[in-house]
């Protein structure tokens, strides 16, 4: 697997952890805490397809099934346009409403998979990592 999308997902792992502080709209708070728990399984599956973490099946899948839940919620948590000064959502979220649901839907997608052994992971990892680029790309504050 390339490591550019791993890194890219474990950077944006770390850049929503400082995100969190401060934050005092709840629903901005529920936005964050799914994106932090999809960048949290980011986190388990690319340890494991770097070789930082032995690979472990059910781990594996409940990483994934972790991310996919996440992902599920997310057109939920972003269908009202609400603010926080520590949000990094953009307005265009909700100009370009159905892109932004079909993007969080491709994750959903990426994420419902089976993992059958140590080979499956590293193609999982590249498309979830694609899907998180792809919506941050057009809906995230630039960090």
């Amino acid at each position: 697997m390339p490591r550019l999308p791993l890194f890219l997902a474990m950077a944006l792992t770390a850049s929503m952890a400082l995100a969190h502080g401060g934050v005092q709209n709840p629903a901005v708070m529920a936005r964050m805490d799914a994106m932090k728990g999809i960048g949290d399984g980011m986190k388990v599956l690319g340890s494991m397809v770097k070789g930082d973490v032995t690979f472990d099946t059910a781990t594996a899948q409940a990483a994934l099934d972790r991310i996919k839940g996440h992902a599920g919620q997310v057109p939920a948590l972003f269908k009202a346009p609400e603010t926080d000064p520590k949000s990094e959502a953009l307005p265009a979220i909700w100009d370009s409403w159905a892109d932004f649901e079909d993007k969080a839907r491709a994750m959903e997608t990426a994420a419902d998979v089976t993992i059958t052994g140590p080979a499956s992971l590293p193609p999982t990892v590249s498309a979830l990592a694609g899907s998180c680029k792809a919506c941050h790309r057009d809906y995230r504050v630039k960090q």
